[in-house]
């Protein structure tokens, strides 16, 4: 044999005696292309995908598609849900607005309002700060049958001595005038009953005649104690209130057919 390589032999392996040739090619007795390719397979680590695997990934696509399928009711925030709180949609239309009621109550609760401006002075309570500003609650310029004289108070303001629950102040309180009768009847109310319990309403006919007499008077000057006892000590003019009468609470005036079918 020449000694110059053969020219194909490049293109051939080099078979080696010491390699099993059937073990290389999985070439056994018995062997199909389907076994030897299931043999390499194995032997690369690519092991099939288990039948169970299939079935486990299908039950879990048929659950989800059955829950989808249903318009995603598991997750609608309403009264059927798993999660439904109190903050769900109201769709009755809301609660039904009062727009009558007792004028004793309604009027207090309107006055007490209105008070917010006096409380800095007086007290949230009425009962004054023992120094320099006196008590409204158990003071006889408000509870008393001179409600003519407590509005003259309020609406002209009052200054120099005056004595109130067995006490002689002397300041000077700022006119809270002009006021509208509906601000000035619950605010009277509320000085009478809510800060002390005298049980009557200052209705708006009064009030108005309150103001009727502050105008007339001429704004701009305070009271004293003593016009106060030579000229108002006496109830409003005008019609008075049942404290239960019903009421519109944007007319404040009473119900015509209050108690009727």
């Amino acid at each position: 044999m020449s000694s110059e390589q053969d020219p194909n032999a490049r293109l051939r392996p080099d078979l080696d005696e010491e390699i099993n040739v059937s073990e290389t090619h999985a070439v056994f007795e018995g062997a199909t292309q389907a076994t030897i390719r299931e043999r390499r397979l194995n032997e690369n680590g690519m092991e099939p995908v288990p039948l169970w695997l299939f079935l486990l990934a299908g039950i879990a696509l048929l659950v989800g598609g059955t829950i989808i399928g249903k318009g995603g009711t598991l997750f609608a925030y309403n009264q059927d849900s798993m999660w439904a709180t109190d903050w769900d949609p109201d769709t009755s239309g809301g609660p039904v607005e009062v727009t009558e009621g007792e004028a004793l109550a309604f009027y207090v609760k309107q006055g007490a309002k209105t008070y917010g401006k006096c409380a800095g002075c007086h007290g949230a309570d009425g009962r004054g700060d023992g120094a320099n500003f006196p008590p409204l609650a158990d003071s006889e310029w408000v509870t008393g049958d001179n409600t003519e004289a407590l509005a003259m108070i309020i609406l002209n303001g009052i200054s120099g001595p005056i004595t109130v629950a067995g006490k002689t102040w002397n300041g000077a309180m700022p006119a809270q005038g002009p006021l509208s009768a509906k601000e000035l009847a619950p605010l009277m109310t509320y000085l009478r009953n809510g800060l002390n319990d005298v049980g009557d309403v200052v209705s708006i006919e009064q009030a108005q005649a309150a103001i009727d007499a502050y105008e007339q008077r001429g704004p701009g000057k305070a009271t004293s104690e003593q016009e106060l006892k030579d000229a108002h000590m006496q109830f409003l003019p005008g019609e008075s209130m049942d404290p239960a009468t019903i009421i519109d609470f944007e007319s404040y005036q009473p119900v015509a057919n209050a108690g009727g079918n």
